[in-house]
């Protein structure tokens, strides 16, 4: 209890800045949606939000938190972002991240995910190779039940 009367004292000597010079001055870009919220590589997503134009936003990325690969704005305004997925993107959910203009440019994640869904051709791969191994692994049983 001893700690509690330092606490407050030291709290009364630091000076607190006033809430107005907290806010920003400036809007910061946010995005807010994305239609469709899936999609396979190259199809073209629309996001919805603020200060999205040209004057605040540099490039857009899609994120795993590993790796951030830049998107192709195709339009931008103040309101709306319309990009494509990249052909270097692995399917699972991403996340977006914008870049912003000006003397000191800043990445900042957005509260917006997709999701990148196999390509058709990958899936009747991997749907074909899994009935191979259960194809494989039926004739195992069927073997080892005949020698038994």
């Amino acid at each position: 209890m001893r700690l509690c009367p330092v606490v407050l004292s030291l709290l009364s000597v630091v000076p607190v800045a006033p809430l107005a010079a907290q806010i920003p001055t400036e809007h910061v870009p946010q995005m807010q949606t994305v239609e469709p919220k899936s999609g396979k590589i190259g199809s073209v997503l629309r996001v919805t939000g603020f200060d999205l134009g040209k004057t605040k936003i540099d490039s857009v990325y899609l994120t795993d938190d590993t790796l951030d690969m830049m998107v192709k704005v195709l339009n931008q305004s103040d309101q709306t972002i319309e990009f494509r997925i990249p052909p270097s993107v692995k399917p699972g959910k991403l996340q977006l991240l914008v870049k912003t203009t000006g003397k000191e440019p800043v990445l900042l994640e957005q509260p917006v995910y997709i999701t990148v869904e196999e390509e058709e051709e990958k899936q009747k791969e991997t749907a074909s190779a899994d009935a191979k191994d259960t194809n494989k692994d039926t004739k195992n049983s069927e073997v080892a039940s005949a020698t038994h």
